[in-house]
């Protein structure tokens, strides 16, 4: 007999046989049911392998993948271990489950098996990635899509004399294996006609009529390409100002803003979504009190985000309690005094009542302004992460964490992140080569910088996979470091790009060429928000901590989904507390911080956003932006009982520490609840105690049903039939059909007395198992399925038309909205405010 060296995958490919795989899928089960011996797993993967060595004995006969798992069931009943065989039943069923539904949403077999999308990744694909006909019919998978842009990217290689196919599959494993992905527009958009692969677009807003619709237009053609907008309105006269050419008065910049608004509300990105906006006033500017109450009423500017540009001259005269100027840009000249306390004390009433406006410390911006000879910067992209020149553009792509993680789970593995930033940089550096800009100032001035925006997703996952408090010293420290060794590099590979193609043209008189530093990007990291792909690559946004442990995602229809954080669904079954009634219980508060029964070391490591206090939130942004050239987009949360002095301790500590901006989300502030939580206490003796929840897995809850429909005039239910009891009795009773076709009796018996064979049957412990997996029938309810970690429960619900315009829930799916990163996203359905 020789080893089993190939296996057959269900989409036919033959792969190589690893018995770790059957191990590690073994070991799973166990501890879903409280397993605590990880070599019992190895044990009986050597029995499978032995088995399958005397059932295929020569190179062509190769078992397959569901002969393989078949086996792996029958050992597993034989043994003895019937409740790991029921978990390791359970997982089957979910995965079956799982492809059927990968294949009814994009209308195809498995050939994209070896692709790493969820399910629920899948369905944003289909929904806003893939290109589609006239009839929205998707006209490639997945796989297509990851080609057509690595294919497009790496066709810039032959302006360099590089290999594009080798460079193509490098790009193609990187985003394949989901640890690197490029902004939605370049998903989108890469090897198509539009072919415009940027997020963040600054425009310049001229004190003429003439340059204001100009940008007016430019930002048209920027939202029709798929990208976002930033606009300083400082440059126009305040209203009632000489407007000399008409000897009449000017409007005012508030005004203009709502010019821009009313046209962004008409125009989608590409046909996907309409464009976002950000409107920034300096402080100084006579205007500036109207700017900051204009979105007091929630209906204005609803496509705008808005930021007061602070400048150290008022923070100066807001320590000293004293007063400051306003200017009129018309003439640069003096038109007023004010008490800085008095302003200040209106930014802090609005933030508090509704988080606008945000704060931008544009001096602090300026100080890091890497192209200074160029001009100052003046304003961000929408989310405030990109502080650009006028007519910059910034491609931004995001490093996946969560695939960096060795495999005890005790540090990251820096090789292998090494590697995979050199290779984003070269792919971020490529884009702008082949970028499509809208208008040609933007490609003039994206090519003379070349600014990329290299970020990360998944923070707040690694942190609960390596056990590290994110509100914490250790959690501060390793967040630092984490953000600095991707800082320093990437700007190694943009060195090593300056050497093999030159550097940005606009590098001479730039703060580089002042230090002797050779740079192919002016910039080369940020801290994007990651919404939309953070759901394709199923991971926490940015730096962000997670908004909660459990949540419920409503849509259309009136179904509740209840999802789970996986990393904390595992530790609760490696713990032995996991039960659906507890995660539901979980998503109703968010948080896992008053539940007793989750002992005390994973209440502390799995914190939420809510969770934390406004100064580890904020803490933990400076210490990102010590190593990040452009800046971080993150929202710091404040309890519903946070007073207005909290968010002025906030926004000083910001500015004190560093940080390029501020913004504050207070729970409940606006009537669009972000997501369906409810309050998360802070004090333990407020805390309403939640109902008693049984800790063991009640089995009715676990195994996969067939679902069978019947309507009433009130209400409609739902019966299900288990088929747990008939899967596992078929299992043992054609337990020689395992291993057809090459199967007969006298292999069976010798795979029997093999030495590392199966144990003996012993029919009183297969006769307690069926005993376990026989049900009793369970009466009609109200609509209710399980699948994994996703409870449903159908409860019919109508949306009013108000809720709707309010953005209470998703416009697109019905989901609860999650403001986070700077941002607002849809967890159902992926549809973002933002355009990355």
């Amino acid at each position: 007999m020789s080893p089993i060296k190939k296996i057959q995958k269900r989409d036919g490919r033959i792969v190589d046989f690893d018995q770790d795989r059957i191990a590690q899928a073994i070991w799973k089960a166990a501890q879903a049911v409280g397993g605590t011996d990880p070599s019992e797993a190895e044990k009986i993967s050597n029995q499978v392998a032995a088995v399958l060595e005397v059932f295929f004995k020569t190179d062509d006969q190769i078992p397959t993948v569901e002969q393989i798992q078949d086996l792996v069931e029958k050992i597993l009943i034989e043994g003895g271990h019937a409740k790991t065989a029921k978990a390791y039943i359970i997982y089957r069923q979910k995965r079956a489950e799982e492809r059927e539904e990968k294949e009814a949403i994009l209308g195809y077999g498995n050939g994209d098996a070896s692709l790493n999308f969820s399910t629920n990744a899948l369905k944003v694909l289909e929904k806003r990635y893939l290109l589609k006909d006239d009839q929205g019919n998707a006209l490639e998978t997945p796989e297509d899509m990851l080609r057509r842009v690595s294919r497009a990217v790496a066709s810039a290689e032959k302006n360099y004399g590089g290999n594009e196919h080798e460079t193509e599959e490098k790009f193609f494993e990187m985003i394949k294996e989901l640890e690197f992905l490029p902004n939605s527009p370049t998903l989108m958009n890469a090897g198509t006609e539009i072919g415009q692969l940027s997020a963040c677009f600054v425009l310049p807003v001229e004190d003429s009529m003439e340059g204001i619709f100009e940008s007016l237009k430019d930002a048209a053609l920027i939202h029709k390409s798929g990208g976002g907008t930033g606009f300083s309105f400082t440059r126009l006269r305040p209203s009632n100002d000489l407007v000399h050419s008409t000897t009449g008065v000017s409007s005012g910049p508030v005004s203009f803003m709502k010019v821009f608004d009313a046209a962004t509300d008409v125009i989608k990105q590409g046909g996907k979504r309409r464009g976002a906006n950000m409107g920034i006033l300096k402080i100084d500017h006579p205007d500036i009190l109207d700017f900051i109450q204009m979105k007091a009423d929630m209906k204005t500017l609803q496509n705008f985000n808005i930021s007061v540009a602070v400048t150290d001259k008022f923070m100066e005269a807001l320590e000293k309690d004293g007063e400051y100027d306003l200017i009129n840009p018309r003439d640069g000249q003096p038109v007023q005094s004010m008490r800085a306390r008095m302003v200040w004390d209106i930014i802090l009433s609005n933030a508090w009542k509704n988080g606008d406006p945000g704060l931008l410390f544009i001096d602090e911006i300026n100080r890091k302004n890497t192209c200074p000879h160029l001009g100052e910067i003046e304003a961000t992209n929408p989310c405030g992460e990109q502080p650009l020149l006028a007519y910059e553009s910034c491609n931004l792509g995001s490093i996946n964490l969560n695939k960096f993680v060795n495999e005890d789970s005790t540090d990251i593995d820096w090789d292998k992140l090494r590697e995979t930033v050199h290779l984003a940089v070269h792919f971020l550096d490529n884009v702008i080569d082949i970028n499509h800009y809208p208008i040609n100032k933007i490609a003039e001035k994206t090519r003379s910088t070349r600014k990329i925006g290299l970020g990360l997703m998944g923070f707040a996952d690694i942190l609960y996979q390596l056990k590290i408090k994110y509100d914490s010293e250790d959690g501060i420290k390793f967040g630092e470091q984490v953000m600095q060794f991707i800082d320093s590099e990437a700007r190694k590979k943009s060195m090593l790009l300056a050497e093999a193609r030159g550097t940005f043209p606009a590098y001479e008189g730039s703060v580089h060429d002042k230090k002797g530093i050779k740079m192919r990007n002016t910039c080369v990291t940020t801290v994007a928000p990651t919404g939309t792909i953070g759901m394709l690559a199923e991971a926490s946004g940015g730096l962000e901590p997670n908004f909660a442990i459990s949540f419920i995602k409503n849509v259309m229809d009136g179904t509740e989904l209840v999802y789970t954080n996986k990393y904390f669904e595992e530790a609760a079954q490696k713990y032995g507390f996991f039960s659906r009634e507890l995660m539901r219980e979980i998503a109703k508060v968010g948080s896992v911080q008053n539940f007793e029964e989750i002992p005390q070391e994973i209440r502390d490591v799995f914190v939420t956003a809510q969770d934390i206090a406004p100064e580890w939130h904020i803490r933990m942004q400076a210490a990102f932006q010590k190593h990040v050239d452009s800046s971080v987009s993150k929202t710091i949360n404040f309890p519903t009982e946070a007073q207005i002095n909290d968010i002025e301790d906030a926004y000083k500590l910001a500015y004190k520490l560093g940080c390029k901006g501020v913004t504050i989300y207070r729970d409940k502030s606006r009537e669009s609840q972000v997501l369906n939580i409810g309050k998360v206490n802070k004090k333990k003796e407020e805390a309403v105690a939640p109902k008693p929840v049984q800790k063991s897995i009640p089995v009715q809850e676990v195994l996969q049903s067939e679902t069978v429909h019947t309507h009433s005039v009130e209400e409609k239910h739902v019966a299900s039939e288990p088929r747990a009891h008939g899967r596992v009795e078929s299992s043992v009773q054609n337990a020689q059909e395992v291993m057809l076709p090459f199967v007969n009796d006298n292999d069976f018996e010798k795979a029997q007395n093999n030495e590392s064979s199966f144990q003996k049957n012993n029919s009183s412990e297969y006769g307690s198992m069926v005993e376990e997996f026989t049900l009793p029938p369970i009466q009609p309810q109200r609509e209710s399925r399980s699948i994994g970690a996703v409870s449903v429960i159908t409860q019919p619900k109508m949306l009013t038309k108000k809720e709707m315009m309010e953005g209470k829930i998703c416009p697109e799916c019905g989901t609860s909205l999650q403001i986070g990163e700077g941002c607002i996203l849809c967890l159902g359905c992926g549809f973002s405010a933002c355009s990355i």
